[in-house]
């Protein structure tokens, strides 16, 4: 049975992944076909996170009050039809609104199963199982390099949404169906839980008290800024640094890519064995999670510092140990999910998804138009490319800085 709720629930999320990285890789035929330029794409992109961020705090709520097989498949029929949306159009207009509607739709994918572990698991089990979830997060990624780049040429960037759409429904048929029984049980032994806290006034104040928290907001400002925008790299700007910064192809990219996303799943399976046992989350023995968060995170900026700085085609390597680096950052949102009562933790985890995906879109959207502005000033598009970089690896810094400079703050307090 157990077995059975994380595919069911990995399957769906696999997909989510998929749309949200596939953009990466059909960035060139999009440019191409419809003459965006730099900014226009990371619009049209980010409008996923648009659709995505929209929707964490009525989530939150619903996954509370509903459960999660009924909120996710509900929402899920949303991303189908943006697929297709997506796959029929043939403006920037209609393709920024398919795009915010499979955002929309695939809003749930890791909040629904966060929401259903939490409630159903122990805690030292949290940590592993949502490195699981990204596991088969990031081999949506992986699909959408090779054999995306494969079959690009064959079927065209239509086609390939096409097969999402159909994708995305039968997703929707697993969770619906498959879930059913396993989720009547448990909401009959945790009746009281489930719908605790679900009033108008506690809604309101479970989000006031949620944002309003000194502990909250720490962690938030740090998701934002480098796991947000760890997200804007990989579903989007990752891509193009590797043809206009390294003068790789883009099938060398394609290759790239799909390396950087396996060493990122081979991360996620490794931070899911070795959190629960080396990682503390409760004081006891083992690495503080915090601390553990802020040395990764220190590498990982020491590691984008030597991508700008060095020029060679071999310095993908370097996105691969960025790739190993961030995933700490799953240590940080399971943090968050284990600092709030069961009652309030699908509104605490759509709150702080929230930050992340505003983040990611703000980011996502932001390099595309600072690497217009340096262009516009006489820069080479590689050298613009450098320099948008650097100010968002400048932002990263500041995040870390206030992070580790603020120790105090370990946990929820009263707001």
């Amino acid at each position: 049975m157990a077995t059975r709720v994380v595919l069911i629930f990995a399957a769906a999320y696999l997909l989510s992944y998929a749309f949200r990285a596939i953009n990466a890789v059909i960035a060139p035929a999009l440019m191409a076909d419809l003459h965006l330029s730099n900014a226009e794409l990371g619009l049209l992109s980010s409008a996923y996170f648009v659709g995505f961020a929209s929707m964490q705090l009525p989530l939150g709520v619903w996954l509370d009050k509903y459960g999660s097989r009924r909120t996710e498949s509900g929402l899920l029929l949303f991303a189908a039809i943006g697929a297709a949306v997506f796959a029929m159009s043939s403006s920037l207009t209609g393709l920024w609104i398919g795009r915010a509607m499979i955002g929309v739709g695939v809003s749930s994918c890791l909040m629904a199963p966060l929401k259903a572990y939490r409630v159903w698991y122990p805690a030292e089990r949290q940590s592993q199982l949502a490195s699981w979830m990204l596991v088969f997060g990031t081999c949506g990624a992986l699909a959408t390099t090779i054999p995306v780049a494969a079959v690009l040429p064959i079927i065209g960037w239509r086609g390939v949404f096409w097969i999402m759409s159909a994708l995305i429904l039968l997703a929707t048929a697993l969770l619906f169906f498959r879930l059913k029984e396993i989720e009547q049980d448990i909401n009959s032994r945790q009746a009281a839980a489930l719908s605790a806290g679900n009033t108008p006034a506690d809604k309101a104040q479970g989000y006031r008290a949620i944002f309003l928290n000194p502990y909250f907001r720490r962690m938030a400002l740090l998701g934002a800024v480098h796991q947000g925008g760890f997200m804007a790299m990989q579903t989007l700007w990752a891509g193009p640094w590797m043809v206009t910064v390294l003068g790789l192809s883009v099938a060398q990219t394609s290759q790239v890519l799909f390396l950087f996303n396996f060493a990122l799943m081979l991360s996620y399976v490794g931070l899911s064995w070795w959190a629960p046992r080396h990682v503390s989350y409760d004081g006891k023995a083992g690495i503080p999670t915090l601390k553990a968060v802020s040395i990764g995170l220190t590498g990982s900026v020491i590691t984008q510092l030597a991508m700008l700085l060095l020029t060679g085609s071999w310095t993908w390597i370097l996105w691969i140990v960025f790739a190993v680096l961030v995933t700490v950052t799953t240590l940080a949102q399971t943090h968050v999910s284990l600092s709030f009562p069961p009652k309030q933790v699908g509104r605490a985890n759509s709150a702080f998804n929230l930050t992340l995906f505003i983040g990611a879109f703000s980011i996502q959207w932001g390099i595309g138009l600072l690497i217009d502005l340096f262009a516009a000033q006489g820069w080479s598009a590689a050298q613009s490319m450098r320099m948008a970089f650097g100010v968002y690896l400048l932002l990263q810094i500041a995040a870390l800085l206030r992070f580790v400079n603020t120790p105090h703050i370990t946990q929820v307090k009263a707001a």
